[in-house]
Protein backbone atom coordinates (compact mmCIF):
# COMPACT_ATOMS: atom_id res chain seq x y z
CA UNK A 1 0.00 0.00 0.00
CA UNK A 2 0.99 3.48 -0.70
CA UNK A 3 2.54 5.92 1.74
CA UNK A 4 -0.41 8.22 2.45
CA UNK A 5 -1.48 11.61 4.54
CA UNK A 6 -4.65 11.86 6.60
CA UNK A 7 -6.25 14.70 7.90
CA UNK A 8 -7.47 14.29 11.08
CA UNK A 9 -8.82 17.63 11.91
CA UNK A 10 -9.44 21.51 10.48
CA UNK A 11 -12.20 21.70 7.48
CA UNK A 12 -10.85 19.23 5.77
CA UNK A 13 -10.65 16.19 8.56
CA UNK A 14 -11.17 12.44 7.42
CA UNK A 15 -9.72 12.96 4.12
CA UNK A 16 -6.68 11.21 2.91
CA UNK A 17 -3.90 11.78 -0.04
CA UNK A 18 -1.82 9.05 -1.65
CA UNK A 19 1.90 10.24 -1.89
CA UNK A 20 3.70 9.20 -5.25
CA UNK A 21 6.76 10.05 -7.24
CA UNK A 22 6.04 13.95 -7.46
CA UNK A 23 6.52 16.66 -4.94
CA UNK A 24 3.82 17.05 -2.66
CA UNK A 25 2.99 20.63 -2.09
CA UNK A 26 0.38 21.30 0.62
CA UNK A 27 -0.92 25.08 1.27
CA UNK A 28 -3.76 28.00 0.65
CA UNK A 29 -2.92 27.58 -3.24
CA UNK A 30 -5.52 26.25 -5.22
CA UNK A 31 -2.61 24.45 -7.61
CA UNK A 32 -1.40 22.50 -4.46
CA UNK A 33 -1.84 18.62 -4.22
CA UNK A 34 -3.33 19.60 -0.61
CA UNK A 35 -5.02 22.82 -0.61
CA UNK A 36 -6.23 24.45 2.89
CA UNK A 37 -8.22 26.86 3.59
CA UNK A 38 -6.71 27.62 6.79
CA UNK A 39 -5.73 31.48 6.93
CA UNK A 40 -3.19 30.31 8.96
CA UNK A 41 -1.29 28.40 6.16
CA UNK A 42 0.95 30.17 3.35
CA UNK A 43 -0.01 29.92 -0.32
CA UNK A 44 2.93 27.15 -0.67
CA UNK A 45 3.51 26.32 3.16
CA UNK A 46 5.49 22.77 2.87
CA UNK A 47 6.45 20.13 0.59
CA UNK A 48 6.53 16.21 0.95
CA UNK A 49 9.19 14.37 -1.21
CA UNK A 50 10.73 10.79 -1.88
CA UNK A 51 14.39 11.20 -1.86
CA UNK A 52 17.12 8.38 -1.16
CA UNK A 53 14.44 6.08 -0.55
CA UNK A 54 12.83 7.97 2.24
CA UNK A 55 10.18 10.50 2.68
CA UNK A 56 10.80 14.30 3.55
CA UNK A 57 8.79 16.74 4.45
CA UNK A 58 10.35 20.61 4.07
CA UNK A 59 8.77 23.94 4.68
CA UNK A 60 8.30 26.53 1.66
CA UNK A 61 7.73 29.41 2.69
CA UNK A 62 9.56 30.88 6.07
CA UNK A 63 7.77 31.94 8.50
CA UNK A 64 4.61 30.38 9.06
CA UNK A 65 5.59 27.22 10.62
CA UNK A 66 5.59 23.46 10.59
CA UNK A 67 5.53 21.45 13.26
CA UNK A 68 6.12 17.22 13.22
CA UNK A 69 5.46 15.42 16.79
CA UNK A 70 5.04 18.70 18.47
CA UNK A 71 8.08 20.45 17.24
CA UNK A 72 8.85 23.17 15.09
CA UNK A 73 11.17 21.77 11.61
CA UNK A 74 12.36 23.28 8.66
CA UNK A 75 13.18 19.85 7.33
CA UNK A 76 12.62 16.50 8.75
CA UNK A 77 12.90 12.80 7.50
CA UNK A 78 9.38 11.74 8.26
CA UNK A 79 8.48 7.95 9.43
CA UNK A 80 5.51 6.16 10.38
CA UNK A 81 2.92 7.62 12.46
CA UNK A 82 4.83 11.34 12.63
CA UNK A 83 1.94 13.80 13.52
CA UNK A 84 2.05 17.16 11.34
CA UNK A 85 0.25 20.28 12.24
CA UNK A 86 0.33 23.36 10.13
CA UNK A 87 -1.59 26.11 11.58
CA UNK A 88 -5.22 24.68 12.72
CA UNK A 89 -4.91 21.38 10.40
CA UNK A 90 -3.50 18.37 12.06
CA UNK A 91 -2.06 15.69 9.67
CA UNK A 92 -0.60 12.03 10.24
CA UNK A 93 2.19 10.37 7.84
CA UNK A 94 1.79 6.83 7.20
CA UNK A 95 3.59 4.68 5.09
CA UNK A 96 1.68 1.84 4.07
CA UNK A 97 4.32 -0.73 4.97
CA UNK A 98 4.14 -3.93 6.77
CA UNK A 99 5.12 -3.89 11.01
CA UNK A 100 8.13 -3.80 10.86
CA UNK A 101 9.91 -6.26 13.74
CA UNK A 102 12.75 -6.14 16.02
CA UNK A 103 15.44 -3.31 16.54
CA UNK A 104 13.98 -1.47 13.16
CA UNK A 105 10.67 -1.30 14.66
CA UNK A 106 9.10 2.10 15.53
CA UNK A 107 9.13 2.68 19.88
CA UNK A 108 6.06 2.09 21.16
CA UNK A 109 5.68 5.24 22.98
CA UNK A 110 5.54 6.92 19.91
CA UNK A 111 2.94 4.64 18.56
CA UNK A 112 0.73 5.02 21.56
CA UNK A 113 1.04 8.91 21.34
CA UNK A 114 -0.26 8.62 17.50
CA UNK A 115 -3.03 6.25 18.66
CA UNK A 116 -3.93 8.63 21.25
CA UNK A 117 -4.11 12.00 18.42
CA UNK A 118 -5.94 9.69 16.39
CA UNK A 119 -8.79 8.51 18.91
CA UNK A 120 -9.23 12.35 20.24
CA UNK A 121 -9.38 13.47 16.75
CA UNK A 122 -12.21 10.79 16.05
CA UNK A 123 -13.83 11.95 19.56
CA UNK A 124 -13.85 15.55 18.31
CA UNK A 125 -15.54 14.83 15.13
CA UNK A 126 -19.60 15.45 14.43
CA UNK A 127 -21.36 12.58 13.37
CA UNK A 128 -21.64 14.15 9.94
CA UNK A 129 -18.42 14.21 9.40
CA UNK A 130 -16.47 11.55 7.34
CA UNK A 131 -14.47 9.64 10.28
CA UNK A 132 -13.93 6.50 8.25
CA UNK A 133 -10.60 7.39 7.10
CA UNK A 134 -9.85 7.75 10.79
CA UNK A 135 -10.89 4.84 11.90
CA UNK A 136 -9.46 3.11 9.15
CA UNK A 137 -6.25 4.62 10.19
CA UNK A 138 -6.64 3.94 13.88
CA UNK A 139 -6.75 0.36 12.78
CA UNK A 140 -3.23 0.00 11.03
CA UNK A 141 -2.38 1.68 13.79
CA UNK A 142 -3.36 -1.17 16.23
CA UNK A 143 -2.17 -3.67 13.95
CA UNK A 144 0.94 -2.37 14.32
CA UNK A 145 0.88 -3.00 17.66
CA UNK A 146 -1.39 -5.87 18.44
CA UNK A 147 -0.35 -7.68 14.78
CA UNK A 148 -4.26 -8.09 13.81
CA UNK A 149 -5.99 -9.06 10.26
CA UNK A 150 -8.40 -6.70 10.18
CA UNK A 151 -10.84 -4.84 12.59
CA UNK A 152 -13.32 -2.18 13.02
CA UNK A 153 -13.12 1.18 16.26
CA UNK A 154 -16.60 2.81 16.76
CA UNK A 155 -16.81 5.63 19.31
CA UNK A 156 -20.41 7.38 19.84
CA UNK A 157 -21.55 9.81 22.47
CA UNK A 158 -23.68 7.06 24.47
CA UNK A 159 -24.37 3.33 24.36
CA UNK A 160 -27.53 3.46 22.15
CA UNK A 161 -25.48 5.58 20.17
CA UNK A 162 -23.34 3.10 19.69
CA UNK A 163 -25.60 0.48 18.98
CA UNK A 164 -27.15 2.39 16.40
CA UNK A 165 -23.67 2.35 14.63
CA UNK A 166 -23.30 -1.42 15.42
CA UNK A 167 -26.46 -2.23 13.75
CA UNK A 168 -25.63 -0.29 10.85
CA UNK A 169 -21.96 -2.11 10.10
CA UNK A 170 -24.31 -5.41 9.95
CA UNK A 171 -25.62 -7.83 12.23
CA UNK A 172 -22.34 -9.39 13.34
CA UNK A 173 -20.87 -5.81 14.56
CA UNK A 174 -24.79 -5.35 16.24
CA UNK A 175 -24.04 -8.90 18.16
CA UNK A 176 -20.75 -8.00 18.65
CA UNK A 177 -21.80 -4.96 20.30
CA UNK A 178 -24.46 -6.62 22.39
CA UNK A 179 -22.50 -9.04 23.93
CA UNK A 180 -19.78 -5.86 25.08
CA UNK A 181 -22.40 -4.71 26.45
CA UNK A 182 -23.52 -7.41 28.51
CA UNK A 183 -20.35 -9.28 29.16
CA UNK A 184 -17.90 -6.28 29.52
CA UNK A 185 -15.44 -8.18 26.44
CA UNK A 186 -15.67 -10.80 23.76
CA UNK A 187 -13.03 -13.24 22.99
CA UNK A 188 -13.94 -15.82 20.78
CA UNK A 189 -11.09 -18.01 20.25
CA UNK A 190 -12.64 -19.92 17.56
CA UNK A 191 -12.81 -17.25 14.85
CA UNK A 192 -10.24 -15.64 16.14
CA UNK A 193 -11.89 -12.40 17.08
CA UNK A 194 -11.68 -10.53 20.29
CA UNK A 195 -13.52 -7.13 21.31
CA UNK A 196 -13.16 -4.56 24.43
CA UNK A 197 -15.35 -1.49 25.43
CA UNK A 198 -14.13 1.64 25.59
CA UNK A 199 -15.46 3.51 28.47
CA UNK A 200 -15.84 7.44 28.94
CA UNK A 201 -16.68 8.42 32.76
CA UNK A 202 -17.85 4.66 33.87
CA UNK A 203 -19.85 4.36 30.68
CA UNK A 204 -19.65 2.76 27.74
CA UNK A 205 -18.73 5.52 24.85
CA UNK A 206 -17.17 3.00 22.07
CA UNK A 207 -15.16 -0.36 21.33
CA UNK A 208 -12.66 -2.00 19.35
CA UNK A 209 -12.86 -5.18 17.74
CA UNK A 210 -9.63 -7.25 16.30
CA UNK A 211 -10.08 -10.83 14.02
CA UNK A 212 -6.13 -12.27 14.47
CA UNK A 213 -4.27 -15.22 13.66
CA UNK A 214 -4.62 -18.16 16.50
CA UNK A 215 -1.44 -18.41 17.42
CA UNK A 216 -1.21 -14.42 18.89
CA UNK A 217 -4.85 -14.98 20.23
CA UNK A 218 -3.27 -15.06 23.67
CA UNK A 219 -1.66 -12.02 23.97
CA UNK A 220 -4.43 -10.09 22.14
CA UNK A 221 -6.81 -9.19 24.71
CA UNK A 222 -4.33 -7.63 27.41
CA UNK A 223 -3.21 -5.07 24.20
CA UNK A 224 -6.10 -4.35 22.91
CA UNK A 225 -7.33 -3.41 26.05
CA UNK A 226 -4.37 -1.33 26.52
CA UNK A 227 -5.03 0.59 23.61
CA UNK A 228 -8.60 0.75 24.57
CA UNK A 229 -7.31 2.95 27.82
CA UNK A 230 -5.44 5.12 25.64
CA UNK A 231 -9.45 5.56 23.76
CA UNK A 232 -10.83 6.30 26.88
CA UNK A 233 -8.29 8.49 27.70
CA UNK A 234 -8.63 10.40 24.52
CA UNK A 235 -12.52 10.82 25.20
CA UNK A 236 -12.47 12.19 28.07
CA UNK A 237 -10.21 14.79 27.10
CA UNK A 238 -12.01 15.94 24.48
CA UNK A 239 -15.42 15.74 26.49
CA UNK A 240 -13.74 17.79 29.38
CA UNK A 241 -12.45 20.61 26.95
CA UNK A 242 -16.14 20.77 25.45
CA UNK A 243 -17.33 21.12 28.77
CA UNK A 244 -15.28 23.96 29.50
CA UNK A 245 -15.90 25.71 26.14
CA UNK A 246 -20.28 25.62 27.11
CA UNK A 247 -19.15 26.86 31.01
CA UNK A 248 -16.86 29.48 29.12
CA UNK A 249 -19.91 30.32 27.13
CA UNK A 250 -22.59 30.76 29.92
CA UNK A 251 -20.49 32.37 31.61
CA UNK A 252 -19.70 35.18 28.85
CA UNK A 253 -23.68 35.85 28.14
CA UNK A 254 -23.99 35.97 31.55
CA UNK A 255 -21.35 39.28 32.34
CA UNK A 256 -23.49 40.22 28.92
CA UNK A 257 -20.22 40.90 27.54
CA UNK A 258 -18.38 39.52 24.07
CA UNK A 259 -15.24 37.22 23.95
CA UNK A 260 -13.63 40.64 22.90
CA UNK A 261 -14.28 42.30 26.11
CA UNK A 262 -15.09 45.54 23.83
CA UNK A 263 -18.22 46.64 25.47
CA UNK A 264 -20.70 49.13 23.63
CA UNK A 265 -22.92 49.69 21.24
CA UNK A 266 -21.73 52.90 19.42
CA UNK A 267 -21.57 52.85 16.42
CA UNK A 268 -17.81 53.58 16.62
CA UNK A 269 -17.36 50.49 18.83
CA UNK A 270 -19.61 48.30 16.23
CA UNK A 271 -16.85 49.56 13.53
CA UNK A 272 -14.28 48.60 15.67
CA UNK A 273 -15.38 45.02 16.46
CA UNK A 274 -15.89 44.65 12.50
CA UNK A 275 -12.86 45.67 11.58
CA UNK A 276 -11.10 43.50 14.64
CA UNK A 277 -12.65 40.45 13.43
CA UNK A 278 -12.01 41.01 9.50
CA UNK A 279 -8.23 41.41 10.35
CA UNK A 280 -7.80 38.80 13.11
CA UNK A 281 -7.16 35.99 10.75
CA UNK A 282 -4.36 37.82 8.71
CA UNK A 283 -0.99 38.20 10.25
CA UNK A 284 -0.52 41.98 9.16
CA UNK A 285 0.94 43.69 11.65
CA UNK A 286 -1.35 46.45 13.32
CA UNK A 287 -0.98 49.68 14.93
CA UNK A 288 -3.27 51.04 17.35
CA UNK A 289 -3.63 54.70 17.94
CA UNK A 290 -5.54 56.60 20.87
CA UNK A 291 -5.99 58.61 23.95
CA UNK A 292 -4.46 56.93 27.01
CA UNK A 293 -6.99 54.64 28.28
CA UNK A 294 -9.15 54.05 25.38
CA UNK A 295 -8.67 50.30 25.70
CA UNK A 296 -5.75 50.11 22.86
CA UNK A 297 -4.32 46.46 24.54
CA UNK A 298 -7.87 45.53 25.02
CA UNK A 299 -8.01 45.46 21.13
CA UNK A 300 -4.81 43.75 20.79
CA UNK A 301 -5.87 40.94 22.99
CA UNK A 302 -9.51 40.52 20.86
CA UNK A 303 -6.85 40.70 17.58
CA UNK A 304 -4.93 37.92 18.73
CA UNK A 305 -7.65 35.44 20.55
CA UNK A 306 -9.65 35.77 16.83
CA UNK A 307 -6.45 35.04 15.21
CA UNK A 308 -6.91 31.30 15.56
CA UNK A 309 -2.95 31.68 16.33
CA UNK A 310 -1.90 28.80 19.20
CA UNK A 311 1.02 30.78 21.19
CA UNK A 312 0.42 33.14 24.08
CA UNK A 313 -0.34 37.08 23.53
CA UNK A 314 2.52 38.71 24.97
CA UNK A 315 2.65 42.35 26.24
CA UNK A 316 5.97 44.47 26.66
CA UNK A 317 5.22 48.17 27.39
CA UNK A 318 8.06 50.01 25.86
CA UNK A 319 8.00 52.98 27.80
CA UNK A 320 8.54 51.45 31.29
CA UNK A 321 12.00 50.23 31.48
CA UNK A 322 15.30 51.90 30.21
CA UNK A 323 16.68 51.67 27.11
CA UNK A 324 19.57 48.73 28.09
CA UNK A 325 16.77 46.88 30.26
CA UNK A 326 14.55 47.21 27.19
CA UNK A 327 16.48 45.33 24.60
CA UNK A 328 17.05 42.57 27.24
CA UNK A 329 13.17 42.19 27.94
CA UNK A 330 12.65 42.19 23.76
CA UNK A 331 15.40 40.16 22.50
CA UNK A 332 16.40 37.70 25.84
CA UNK A 333 20.38 37.52 26.72
CA UNK A 334 22.89 34.77 26.89
CA UNK A 335 24.88 33.87 29.64
CA UNK A 336 27.34 36.79 30.86
CA UNK A 337 26.22 39.36 28.34
CA UNK A 338 26.61 41.68 30.44
CA UNK A 339 27.04 42.41 34.69
CA UNK A 340 24.36 40.30 35.64
CA UNK A 341 23.27 38.41 33.22
CA UNK A 342 24.21 35.11 35.09
CA UNK A 343 21.91 32.57 32.84
CA UNK A 344 20.41 32.64 29.52
CA UNK A 345 17.09 34.35 29.41
CA UNK A 346 14.34 34.28 26.71
CA UNK A 347 12.93 38.05 25.46
CA UNK A 348 9.12 38.21 24.91
CA UNK A 349 9.87 38.13 21.01
CA UNK A 350 11.14 34.80 21.25
CA UNK A 351 8.52 33.83 24.59
CA UNK A 352 5.27 34.82 22.06
CA UNK A 353 6.65 32.24 19.29
CA UNK A 354 3.76 30.93 17.46
CA UNK A 355 1.37 34.03 19.21
CA UNK A 356 1.31 37.84 19.24
CA UNK A 357 3.28 40.47 20.96
CA UNK A 358 2.07 43.87 21.57
CA UNK A 359 4.72 46.37 21.98
CA UNK A 360 2.46 49.26 23.99
CA UNK A 361 3.72 52.92 23.86
CA UNK A 362 6.02 52.26 20.30
CA UNK A 363 6.27 55.71 20.00
CA UNK A 364 8.97 55.88 23.29
CA UNK A 365 11.10 53.28 21.67
CA UNK A 366 14.77 54.60 21.59
CA UNK A 367 16.63 55.16 18.17
CA UNK A 368 18.91 51.97 18.65
CA UNK A 369 16.09 49.78 19.44
CA UNK A 370 13.81 50.93 16.71
CA UNK A 371 16.52 49.73 14.14
CA UNK A 372 16.14 46.49 15.56
CA UNK A 373 12.82 46.28 15.92
CA UNK A 374 13.13 46.93 12.07
CA UNK A 375 15.19 44.12 11.54
CA UNK A 376 12.94 41.66 13.08
CA UNK A 377 9.78 42.58 11.59
CA UNK A 378 11.41 42.94 7.44
CA UNK A 379 13.65 39.57 7.95
CA UNK A 380 11.53 37.67 10.40
CA UNK A 381 14.97 36.68 12.97
CA UNK A 382 16.62 38.33 15.44
CA UNK A 383 19.59 37.72 18.03
CA UNK A 384 19.57 37.84 21.71
CA UNK A 385 22.03 40.57 23.59
CA UNK A 386 25.42 38.79 23.53
CA UNK A 387 24.52 35.87 21.33
CA UNK A 388 25.33 34.81 17.75
CA UNK A 389 22.92 32.30 16.47
CA UNK A 390 20.06 33.86 14.43
CA UNK A 391 16.84 32.58 15.48
CA UNK A 392 13.64 32.75 13.49
CA UNK A 393 10.64 34.01 14.41
CA UNK A 394 7.02 33.17 14.24
CA UNK A 395 4.85 35.83 15.69
CA UNK A 396 2.36 38.76 14.99
CA UNK A 397 3.34 42.00 16.24
CA UNK A 398 0.81 44.83 17.12
CA UNK A 399 1.89 48.08 18.27
CA UNK A 400 0.25 50.76 19.42
CA UNK A 401 0.85 53.98 20.56
CA UNK A 402 -1.08 57.64 21.87
CA UNK A 403 1.59 59.99 20.21
CA UNK A 404 0.87 61.06 16.47
CA UNK A 405 3.95 59.07 14.83
CA UNK A 406 3.84 61.12 11.48
CA UNK A 407 4.99 64.14 13.77
CA UNK A 408 7.56 62.02 15.56
CA UNK A 409 8.66 61.24 12.26
CA UNK A 410 9.07 64.68 10.70
CA UNK A 411 10.66 65.50 13.64
CA UNK A 412 13.22 63.31 13.40
CA UNK A 413 12.38 61.52 16.66
CA UNK A 414 10.97 58.63 15.04
CA UNK A 415 12.28 56.29 12.22
CA UNK A 416 10.24 56.92 8.66
CA UNK A 417 10.78 53.41 7.27
CA UNK A 418 9.83 51.33 11.03
CA UNK A 419 7.09 54.08 11.04
CA UNK A 420 5.87 51.93 7.24
CA UNK A 421 6.78 49.00 8.58
CA UNK A 422 4.07 49.01 11.39
CA UNK A 423 1.93 51.15 9.74
CA UNK A 424 0.16 48.61 7.35
CA UNK A 425 -3.14 48.96 9.53
CA UNK A 426 -4.35 51.37 11.61
CA UNK A 427 -6.70 51.09 14.31
CA UNK A 428 -8.37 54.51 15.98
CA UNK A 429 -10.15 53.98 19.52
CA UNK A 430 -12.64 56.42 20.16
CA UNK A 431 -12.17 58.81 23.33
CA UNK A 432 -15.05 58.06 25.33
CA UNK A 433 -16.40 61.33 25.22
CA UNK A 434 -17.23 60.73 21.72
CA UNK A 435 -19.20 57.85 22.34
CA UNK A 436 -21.10 58.85 25.53
CA UNK A 437 -23.62 56.33 24.39
CA UNK A 438 -21.00 53.55 26.12
CA UNK A 439 -20.72 55.12 29.19
CA UNK A 440 -23.82 53.68 31.02
CA UNK A 441 -23.07 50.34 29.73
CA UNK A 442 -19.55 50.74 30.76
CA UNK A 443 -20.41 51.35 34.32
CA UNK A 444 -22.37 48.96 34.70
CA UNK A 445 -19.81 46.44 34.11
CA UNK A 446 -17.32 47.93 36.26
CA UNK A 447 -19.85 48.09 39.01
CA UNK A 448 -20.74 44.03 38.89
CA UNK A 449 -16.73 43.51 38.75
CA UNK A 450 -16.31 45.54 41.17
CA UNK A 451 -18.91 44.24 43.32
CA UNK A 452 -17.47 40.81 42.78
CA UNK A 453 -13.90 41.76 44.14
CA UNK A 454 -15.37 43.16 46.85
CA UNK A 455 -17.85 41.27 47.75
CA UNK A 456 -20.45 43.79 48.17
CA UNK A 457 -24.07 43.80 46.70
CA UNK A 458 -24.50 46.44 44.45
CA UNK A 459 -27.82 47.39 42.80
CA UNK A 460 -26.79 50.06 40.09
CA UNK A 461 -26.79 53.60 40.27
CA UNK A 462 -28.41 56.40 41.34
CA UNK A 463 -30.55 58.94 38.52
CA UNK A 464 -28.18 62.04 39.41
CA UNK A 465 -25.37 59.56 39.38
CA UNK A 466 -26.02 58.18 35.74
CA UNK A 467 -26.57 62.42 34.70
CA UNK A 468 -22.78 62.87 36.74
CA UNK A 469 -21.36 59.78 34.37
CA UNK A 470 -22.85 61.42 31.54
CA UNK A 471 -21.94 64.60 31.53
CA UNK A 472 -18.23 63.86 32.73
CA UNK A 473 -15.87 64.42 29.94
CA UNK A 474 -13.57 61.62 30.97
CA UNK A 475 -9.96 63.00 30.00
CA UNK A 476 -9.10 59.53 31.50
CA UNK A 477 -11.00 57.59 29.37
CA UNK A 478 -12.34 54.06 30.05
CA UNK A 479 -9.71 53.45 32.41
CA UNK A 480 -10.85 56.53 34.49
CA UNK A 481 -14.28 55.47 34.80
CA UNK A 482 -13.82 51.84 35.90
CA UNK A 483 -11.11 53.71 38.69
CA UNK A 484 -14.10 55.64 39.66
CA UNK A 485 -16.54 53.20 39.85
CA UNK A 486 -14.27 50.83 41.64
CA UNK A 487 -13.94 54.01 44.30
CA UNK A 488 -17.34 54.41 44.55
CA UNK A 489 -17.59 50.68 45.02
CA UNK A 490 -15.03 50.71 47.73
CA UNK A 491 -16.36 53.80 49.71
CA UNK A 492 -19.90 53.76 49.02
CA UNK A 493 -22.02 53.29 51.99
CA UNK A 494 -25.27 52.14 50.31
CA UNK A 495 -25.87 49.34 47.72
CA UNK A 496 -26.61 51.95 45.02
CA UNK A 497 -23.79 54.36 43.61
CA UNK A 498 -25.05 58.08 44.80
CA UNK A 499 -23.45 61.09 43.29
CA UNK A 500 -21.14 61.75 46.71
CA UNK A 501 -19.63 58.05 46.14
CA UNK A 502 -18.25 58.98 42.62
CA UNK A 503 -15.16 61.42 42.51
CA UNK A 504 -14.84 65.28 43.42
CA UNK A 505 -13.68 66.14 39.64
CA UNK A 506 -16.78 63.84 38.39
CA UNK A 507 -19.34 66.03 40.78
CA UNK A 508 -17.90 69.53 40.79
CA UNK A 509 -16.83 69.61 36.83
CA UNK A 510 -20.56 69.06 35.62
CA UNK A 511 -22.73 71.69 35.62
CA UNK A 512 -25.45 72.88 38.11
CA UNK A 513 -28.87 72.84 37.07
CA UNK A 514 -30.20 75.42 35.31
CA UNK A 515 -33.27 77.54 36.86
CA UNK A 516 -35.50 76.09 34.23
CA UNK A 517 -34.59 72.19 35.47
CA UNK A 518 -34.54 73.47 39.01
CA UNK A 519 -38.50 74.88 38.55
CA UNK A 520 -39.77 71.75 37.38
CA UNK A 521 -40.59 69.00 39.81
CA UNK A 522 -37.59 67.11 39.49
CA UNK A 523 -35.22 70.52 39.97
CA UNK A 524 -37.29 71.04 43.53
CA UNK A 525 -36.98 67.71 44.49
CA UNK A 526 -33.00 67.20 43.98
CA UNK A 527 -33.14 70.79 45.70
CA UNK A 528 -35.19 70.16 48.66
CA UNK A 529 -32.76 66.82 49.47
CA UNK A 530 -29.85 68.72 49.39
CA UNK A 531 -30.58 70.79 51.43
CA UNK A 532 -32.39 68.32 54.11
CA UNK A 533 -29.14 66.98 53.87
CA UNK A 534 -26.92 69.87 54.59
CA UNK A 535 -29.19 70.40 57.66
CA UNK A 536 -28.94 67.45 59.10
CA UNK A 537 -24.71 67.42 58.40
CA UNK A 538 -24.49 71.01 60.23
CA UNK A 539 -26.39 69.50 63.04
CA UNK A 540 -24.79 66.65 63.64
CA UNK A 541 -21.22 68.35 63.17
CA UNK A 542 -22.18 70.89 65.98
CA UNK A 543 -23.41 67.70 68.26
CA UNK A 544 -20.72 66.29 67.42
CA UNK A 545 -18.41 69.60 68.83
CA UNK A 546 -16.66 69.02 65.27
CA UNK A 547 -15.69 65.63 65.49
CA UNK A 548 -16.05 63.93 62.08
CA UNK A 549 -16.21 59.90 63.61
CA UNK A 550 -18.66 61.06 65.93
CA UNK A 551 -20.84 63.10 63.85
CA UNK A 552 -20.61 60.34 61.24
CA UNK A 553 -21.80 57.64 63.82
CA UNK A 554 -24.61 60.19 64.53
CA UNK A 555 -25.78 59.84 60.81
CA UNK A 556 -25.09 56.16 60.52
CA UNK A 557 -22.57 57.11 58.04
CA UNK A 558 -18.90 55.27 57.09
CA UNK A 559 -16.35 58.55 58.11
CA UNK A 560 -15.34 58.36 54.77
CA UNK A 561 -18.40 58.78 53.18
CA UNK A 562 -19.07 62.02 55.66
CA UNK A 563 -16.11 63.52 54.37
CA UNK A 564 -16.97 63.25 50.66
CA UNK A 565 -20.38 64.12 51.44
CA UNK A 566 -18.85 67.53 53.15
CA UNK A 567 -17.29 68.40 49.57
CA UNK A 568 -19.76 67.64 47.12
CA UNK A 569 -22.29 69.60 49.48
CA UNK A 570 -19.67 72.38 49.96
CA UNK A 571 -20.13 72.74 53.39
CA UNK A 572 -16.12 73.00 54.03
CA UNK A 573 -16.25 76.53 55.32
CA UNK A 574 -19.26 76.41 56.87
CA UNK A 575 -18.02 73.78 59.37
CA UNK A 576 -13.99 74.61 59.05
CA UNK A 577 -13.07 71.24 59.33
CA UNK A 578 -9.27 70.31 59.73
CA UNK A 579 -7.56 68.85 57.18
CA UNK A 580 -8.70 65.03 56.38
CA UNK A 581 -5.99 64.80 53.35
CA UNK A 582 -4.83 60.96 55.25
CA UNK A 583 -8.62 60.06 56.34
CA UNK A 584 -10.51 60.05 53.18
Amino acid sequence: MPAEIIIVSGSLAGNRYGLGPEEFYIGRSSLSALPLTDPASAQRHCAIRHLDGAWHIAEVTAGFGVYVNGIRITTHRLEDGDRISIGETDLVFHTGDAPLDGDAARPALLRACSLLFLFRALAAASPDSPTQALEAQLVRLIGDIVRIEDGMVLLARNESALAEQAAARGPDAADICSRISKEGGLTDERRGIVAVPVYARGRIAGMIQVRVNPSLFRETPELLSAVAVLASAAIENVREVETLRNENTLLLEQIGGDESGLIGESPAMKRLRETITRLAARATTVLILGESGTGKELVARALHRQSGRTGPFVALNCAALTETLLESELFGHEKGAFTGAVAQKKGKLEAAEGGTVFLDEIGELAPGLQAKLLRVLQEREFERVGGTRTLRLDVRVIAATNRDLAAEVRRGVFREDLFHRINVVALRTSPLRERPEDILPLARHFLSRAAARCKRRMTGFSGRAEKLLRGYAWPGNVRELENAIERAVVLGGTDTVLPEDLPETISDSVAPQSSADASDGAGAFQSSVGNAKRESIVRAWEQARGDYKAAAALLELHPNSLLRLIRTLGLRDILRQPDSGDRG
